[in-house]
C-alpha cells in the first residue's frame, strides 16, 4: 500500500503522523511511504532519517495522492481540494470543529477514521491516551503561568513554600487527562479538588500519593459552590466521539475571582466551558468576565518530539492492520470498525450526526458493509 504523510500546517503544528522508526516498520512490510519535505523537523527527525527508513521525501500533492494518508491534525480547509476517496488517519473531532470539513469529507467519499474514536477490545481509547496524558500535564504548567501577575493572572504560585500549600485547583473530570493533571498540581504543592463520577476511582488515585487533593461529585452545584474559591479549573470531560458537555457554565465564571485561569483540554471536542472558544499556540489566551481563558486545540504540539514518539508507539499497530489487511480487515474487528466515522459519502457514527444535525447523511456502517 502506498503512505502518505503530508507535513501538518495547523498553527504552531510540529508533531509528524511517523517517526522514523515508524516508517522503517512499513517499508520492511513492503509499503511505501511518502513523507513530504521537512514534515518530521519539528519534531527533531530530518528527511535524511526518514530516507535511510525507506521513505520518500515528496510534495504535498504526492502525500495526499495516496490509498492511506496518515496526519496528526483534522485536515485544514486549504487542503480540502486534496480528498480523493482515499482513507484519512488523524484526530478529526468533528463534532467540535467546523461542518464544512465533514460535508468535504462526504462529498469527495472519503473513508475518515478517527484516532478519538479507535477503541481497543476493552473499549479504551489507545490512540487519544497518550495525547490525553501530556494535554493533562501541559494543563497545569499553562495554568500556573497564567496565574502570574505579569499575564494578568491573580499572581498565587501553584506550590508549596516553606511547607505551607499554595494554590486551589479544581480539576472537572477523572479520565486521563485529570489524573494527570492531578498529579503535576499535587506535585507542586497545591490544594486540589477533583470533580468526578466516581469516587471508587478517585480513591485508587489517592493512593498513587496523591497529597492534598479531595474529591467532589461532578454536578453542577457542587462545581457552581466551589468555583468561586478557585484559582485554576481545568476541564478534562469527554464523551466519546461527541461534544463535550457544559460543565462551567457562564455564569459559573462570572462568580470566579479576578485573575484566575480556566484551561479548556475539551475545546477539541467543542470545550466544556461556555465562555470557551479555540485558540492557538501564537494567541493561546483570552479574558472574559475577568477570568484567563487557554483553550489551545493543539496542545500536544508543544511539545512535538515527546507527543509524535508517544503517539507512534500507539497508532504503528493500527496504521499497519489498515496497510496489511485494508479496510475489510479493519473492519472485521468491531471494536477498530468505531473509529470509521465516514464511509462511502456517509456518516457512520451517530453522535457526529447528531451533533452537527446532519441525520439525513446518517447510515449504520453494518448496512453499507
Amino acid at each position: 500500500m502506498r503512505i502518505g504523510v503530508p507535513k501538518e500546517i495547523k498553527n504552531n503544528e510540529n508533531r509528524v503522523a511517523l517517526t522514523p522508526e515508524g516508517v522503517e516498520r512499513l517499508t520492511r512490510l513492503g509499503h511505501k511511504v511518502v513523507i513530504e519535505s521537512n514534515a518530521g523537523i519539528g519534531s527533531g527527525f530530518s528527511d535524511k532519517q526518514y530516507q535511510q527508513a525507506g521513505a520518500n521525501i515528496a510534495t504535498a500533492k504526492d502525500c495526499w495522492s495516496v490509498e492511506l494518508v496518515v496526519k496528526i491534525k483534522e485536515p485544514q480547509p486549504s487542503e480540502y481540494q486534496y480528498f480523493a476517496g482515499q482513507i484519512i488517519f488523524t484526530y478529526f473531532h468533528l463534532s467540535g470543529v467546523s461542518k464544512s470539513l465533514t460535508e468535504a469529507l462526504l462529498e469527495k467519499q472519503v473513508t475518515a477514521i478517527a484516532y478519538e474514536t479507535l477503541e481497543d477490545e476493552q473499549g479504551h481509547l489507545p490512540a487519544l491516551a497518550p495525547m490525553s496524558a501530556v494535554a493533562g500535564n501541559m494543563a497545569v504548567q499553562m495554568g500556573a503561568y497564567y496565574l502570574a501577575r505579569f499575564n494578568q493572572g491573580r499572581g498565587v504560585q501553584l506550590a508549596t513554600i516553606l511547607g505551607k500549600h499554595s494554590g486551589r485547583v479544581l480539576i472537572i473530570g477523572d479520565g486521563i487527562v485529570g489524573q494527570h493533571a492531578a498529579h503535576i498540581a499535587s506535585a507542586m504543592g497545591a490544594n486540589v479538588i477533583i470533580a468526578g463520577l466516581n469516587e471508587q476511582r478517585f480513591q485508587t488515585l489517592k493512593k498513587q500519593a496523591l497529597q492534598n487533593t479531595d474529591f467532589i461529585l461532578s454536578t453542577p452545584d457542587n462545581i457552581a459552590r466551589v468555583v468561586t474559591d478557585i484559582d485554576l479549573v481545568v476541564g478534562a470531560v469527554l464523551i466519546k466521539g461527541a461534544k463535550a458537555p457544559k460543565v462551567l457554565t457562564e455564569q459559573m465564571v462570572k462568580t470566579m475571582l479576578p485573575g484566575s485561569v480556566v484551561v479548556d483540554v475539551s475545546i477539541d471536542q467543542g470545550g466544556c466551558f461556555e465562555t470557551s472558544r479555540p485558540t492557538t499556540h501564537e494567541q493561546p489566551v483570552f479574558i472574559e468576565h475577568g477570568v484567563i481563558h487557554y483553550c489551545v486545540t493543539n496542545m500536544p504540539g508543544a511539545y512535538p518530539r515527546t507527543s509524535t514518539i508517544a503517539l507512534t508507539d500507539v497508532t504503528i499497530e493500527y496504521i499497519e492492520i489498515l496497510s496489511e489487511q485494508g479496510l475489510e480487515g479493519f473492519c472485521s474487528k468491531p471494536w477498530l470498525a468505531r473509529a470509521i466515522n465516514i464511509y462511502q459519502g456517509k456518516i457512520v457514527y451517530q453522535k457526529i450526526a447528531e451533533d452537527l444535525m446532519m441525520m439525513d447523511f446518517f447510515r449504520p456502517l453494518e448496512e453499507i458493509l
